[in-house]
């Protein structure tokens, strides 16, 4: 029976990214106020932790870059401008070695993406992206159309309660747009527990 052992690491920023592979993608729970808590509060997450954020790793020449939809749109961010994003500890997942070869073609396909804008309805395939959405896409791509990561009913209500978070209806409203309840969509905590990947390390802030 394969063990896995995650390490956890409390290193500077330099050593901490020399442990990054291309590809690997990273889970924090980040610091955005009610809507985050909000996420957090219907997702769950490897070992029951809390993730409202999620990116890829992809190195260019000696810099350590995060693709992420954040923001207003697809970017790449530097390591340390993500890592600051959060002061909590920041998951990493790797790809099982099965399904590394999908790594360089993932990469491409969310590098296209760049400048796409920031899917602020979180409707899938609406030609916005938020952050979890463009790594389904991307693997999805990368595994030539065959799901890779699972796409689930979305839901915008407090668990147990039926009634939805007051952060959502006030979020939607100001959209003027209706909640997207039970639409399919995926979300950083669901893909964290993928079978796909191994989390390999948890990087100390």
């Amino acid at each position: 029976m394969k063990t896995l052992i995650v390490l956890f690491l409390s290193l500077s920023s330099f050593a901490q990214s020399s442990i990054l592979q291309d590809g690997d993608l990273l889970f924090i729970d980040m610091d955005c106020g009610p809507l985050c808590d909000a996420i957090e509060a219907v997702t769950d997450g490897y070992n029951g932790k809390d993730f409202s954020h999620m990116g890829m790793v992809y190195h260019r020449n000696d810099t350590l870059y995060i693709i992420e939809a954040a923001g207003t749109a697809v970017r790449l961010n530097t390591f340390d401008k993500f890592k600051a994003s959060t002061t909590k500890p920041i998951l990493v997942g790797r790809l099982k070695k099965e399904y590394s070869q999908l790594i360089p073609k993932a990469i491409q396909f969310a590098l296209l993406q760049i400048g796409t804008p920031y899917d602020d309805e979180y409707v899938y395939d609406n030609g916005a992206y938020y952050c979890s959405e463009l790594l389904h896409d991307a693997f999805l791509y990368a595994n030539l159309g065959r799901p890779f990561f699972n796409l689930t009913p979305m839901t915008y209500k407090e668990p147990g309660t039926g009634k939805y978070f007051p952060a959502w209806v006030n979020y939607y409203k100001k959209l003027g747009k209706p909640i997207p309840e039970g639409l399919p969509g995926c979300n950083p905590g669901g893909i964290s527990k993928s079978d796909k990947i191994d989390i390999v390390a948890t990087l100390k802030n």
